[in-house]
Parts: structure tokens; C-alpha cells; sequence
């Protein structure tokens, strides 16, 4: 290369960089510029969104999403400085947007299902529920999933999309729970003076509510017995320690007032084929 070429090739790249400056300034400057007025919309945006009393997990996706779109506009402004079709990037991005969603159609669900689980709120983080099919306290409510406790401190993992299509059933919604106890009595026996000892038995339960009362009750005549249904309220949270509570002292009730209970006495043998 001969030094006359050379001399060409720099004052060509001198040509370059002196048209060329300018865009590039002008976009570094878009960018500072951009981004301090995101951040300071981000700030209105924050504490408007605090006053307004949306709970934590809609307030923090709505900060997140506006952000990223904020600094997305930032960057195709500054793009168009250096000389970028803002129209062309945008179909780049509108294809790409469009594989990406195709490919993730079950997460865009789950997050659908997530903001409408976090702006209608048929649940909140403590209540007890049942969801899909399954029962537990709620632990965490995230844009794609619903955590669940299991008394069985079992950890469930729900996809919102699964919660938003089936039914709901809130039992913290109305601050207590009925239990459903069912109890046999012969014929024979005096169904006022059970219903009395049951009454009286549950009224004595520390967890059981005394508002509403304890409802006791007939539900239906089998073929050896009468099957009886008490129906005591507890707070969510004493579920399980309700239902233990009150089989354990109304059977010992019943043993204090000599109240026969209808069961199956002795082993029935029989034959096995082969």
C-alpha cells in the first residue's frame, strides 16, 4: 500500500467520523436524556400507584412493564439519530414478539391469568382456599403461579392459568369455616337427648365459634342407623384442630352419657377364590 493510498483511506475516515459525530452524540445524549425522564416518570408513576391502593405484586408488574416500554421508546429514539428505521425495527420486533408468544403461549396465560388473579383478588396471601381441586393456605400469589401450603405441609404449585379457569372456593372470605362431622346413632337411642349432649359438647370446644352456633341435625335414616351431621364454625386456621378437637370429645361425651353408637360388632369370615 503506497502512501498516497493511505493518505486516502484517512481522509476518507475522517469524512466518516466528522458526519458521523454528531449522530452519535446526539443519540449518546437521547439516551442520558431518555433515561433520566423514565426514571423520573418511574418515580410519579411509583408513588401514584402507591395512593391509589393496588396491593404490592400489581403495583410492582405495572412499574416493571411501564419501564421496560419506556426504555424501549428511549432506544428507538436514539436509534433513529444513527440513521436506523424506527419502522423497520419495529416489524423486527413485532415478528419477534409474535414467534415468542407463539412459543409461549401457555406462560402468556398464566400471566393473563396472574393479572387478573392480582387486580380482582378472589384470594389474598393467608387465606384458605381450594383450588383447582386442591386445598391449602395460600403462601405467595406470583404473576404466573399460586403457591399453596397443604395441611400436610405439602408445597403446591398452581399455574394461574389452572385457577382463573376452574372454581374458586374461599373459606377465609367470610372469616370462619363449617365442619361437617358425621355421627351414627341407633334407633333406639333418644335423638333429643344426642342432639343435646352434641350441642352442649361442641359449645364447650375452645376453637369452635359461638357465632354462628353449632347446627346438629338429622341428615338422613340408613338401614341399621340414623346418621346425624353436626356442623360446627372455626376459623380457618383451626380447621384441622377443630375437627380432631370435636371427635375426641364427643366420643368421650357419649361414653360419659352412656349414648350407644350404631356400628358393626365382630369379624365376618369368608371364603377367598382362587
Amino acid at each position: 500500500m503506497n502512501q498516497e493510498k493511505l493518505y486516502e483511506y484517512l481522509e476518507d475516515a475522517m469524512d466518516f467520523m466528522v458526519s458521523f459525530a454528531p449522530k452519535i452524540l446526539m443519540a449518546v445524549i437521547s439516551l442520558w436524556v431518555g433515561f433520566w425522564i423514565v426514571k423520573r416518570v418511574m418515580k410519579v408513576l411509583g408513588i401514584a400507584l402507591e395512593k391509589s391502593g393496588l396491593n404490592l405484586e400489581v403495583t410492582g408488574f405495572i412499574k416493571s412493564f411501564a419501564s421496560i416500554l419506556l426504555q424501549i421508546a428511549v432506544v428507538l429514539f436514539a436509534a433513529s439519530f444513527l440513521g436506523f428505521e424506527v419502522s423497520s425495527i419495529l416489524g423486527l420486533l413485532a415478528a419477534a414478539s409474535f414467534a415468542v408468544a407463539f412459543a409461549l403461549q401457555g406462560s402468556l396465560a398464566n400471566l393473563a391469568s396472574g393479572i387478573l388473579v392480582m387486580v380482582f383478588r378472589p384470594y389474598k396471601i393467608g387465606d384458605m382456599v381450594e383450588v383447582n381441586g386442591k386445598f391449602g393456605k395460600v403462601e405467595d400469589i406470583k404473576i404466573f403461579s399460586t403457591i399453596l401450603s397443604t395441611p400436610g405441609m405439602k408445597t403446591l404449585i398452581i399455574p394461574n392459568s389452572k385457577v382463573t379457569e376452574d372454581t374458586i372456593t374461599n373459606f377465609s372470605a367470610k372469616g370462619a369455616i363449617r365442619l361437617e362431622l358425621n355421627i351414627t346413632m341407633p334407633y333406639e337411642e333418644s335423638y333429643p337427648k344426642v342432639r343435646q349432649v352434641i350441642v352442649s359438647t361442641l359449645k364447650e370446644i375452645p376453637v369452635v365459634l359461638r357465632d354462628p352456633e353449632p347446627e346438629v341435625g338429622i341428615e338422613t335414616f340408613d338401614s341399621h342407623n340414623i346418621v346425624l351431621t353436626a356442623r360446627p364454625y372455626v376459623k380457618p386456621d383451626d380447621y384441622w384442630e377443630g375437627t380432631f378437637e370435636s371427635n375426641r370429645l364427643l366420643k368421650k361425651a357419649f361414653s360419659s352419657n352412656n349414648i350407644k353408637v350404631a356400628y358393626s360388632e365382630g369379624i365376618e369370615i369368608g371364603p377367598i377364590g382362587d
